[in-house]
């Protein structure tokens, strides 16, 4: 679930920080820059682990702060493909289950990686506001016994084992404006449907994956 990566890169310490020791200072910087923070292609970055060589350091014309280059190694979430993982069903939606482990919360499974048969069941409200249309939705695996069909739900808030499948990397980088002719409303829905950087795919269409409660004796 997490690894240690190696990285390299150019730290800024500002004057002000001098009187400390080059290494604490380099240590903040640089998890001040990526800590919680996805890197295309490596995973969620978490914290610094250690600092593996310090190159010379420069002060440029103009500008009174040093640069370093560093060699880094940090610690990153990124799990690798069929590992499991346990954690909360944080909603549930047409697109599947959503899932979070708490740090981490874009997780999916989707409807055909769910133990089958299963079927997406809508609850109305339970406010009494009429402008409301919200329905809060729960997906059901319809469990076939000897004596007939139970219903499974798999409420919000329930702890749940997964297995990783898939995992999608999207490049967040800023782009450059898009054409004149595009519309104010046009950009706002771009923004709106902007997409998270790193999402994991998990599946539980197999047995002992689901919700612990399923598999758990009472």
């Amino acid at each position: 679930m997490f690894v240690l990566v190696e990285m390299t890169d150019t730290v800024r310490t500002p004057p002000w920080q001098f009187e400390r020791k080059l290494n604490e200072s380099i240590a903040e910087e640089l998890n001040k820059k990526l800590a919680n923070k996805v890197v295309y292609n490596v995973g969620l970055c978490i914290c610094l682990y250690d600092i593996t060589k310090l190159e010379d350091s420069y002060i440029f014309p103009g500008d009174g702060a040093s640069h370093t280059k560093v060699h880094f190694r940090y610690v990153v979430f990124h799990p690798f493909l069929d590992e499991i993982l346990i954690g909360q069903i944080k909603s549930c939606s047409q697109d599947g289950v959503h899932v979070s482990i708490g740090f981490f919360d874009d997780i999916i499974i989707p409807p055909e990686s769910l133990q089958q048969p299963a079927k997406l069941m809508l609850f109305p409200s339970l406010t009494l506001d009429v402008a409301s249309d919200e329905a809060e939705q729960v997906w059901v695996w319809e469990y076939e016994t000897e004596e007939g069909a139970h219903d499974l739900y798999m409420d919000i808030g329930e702890e749940i084992r997964f297995r990783v499948v898939d995992e999608t990397f999207v490049d967040t980088s800023p782009t450059g404006p898009s054409s004149a002719e595009a519309s104010t409303s046009n950009a706002t829905e771009e923004i709106q449907k902007k997409e998270a950087p790193y999402t994991l795919v998990g599946s539980i269409s197999e047995p002992g994956l689901g919700l612990l409660s399923w598999w758990t004796n009472s």
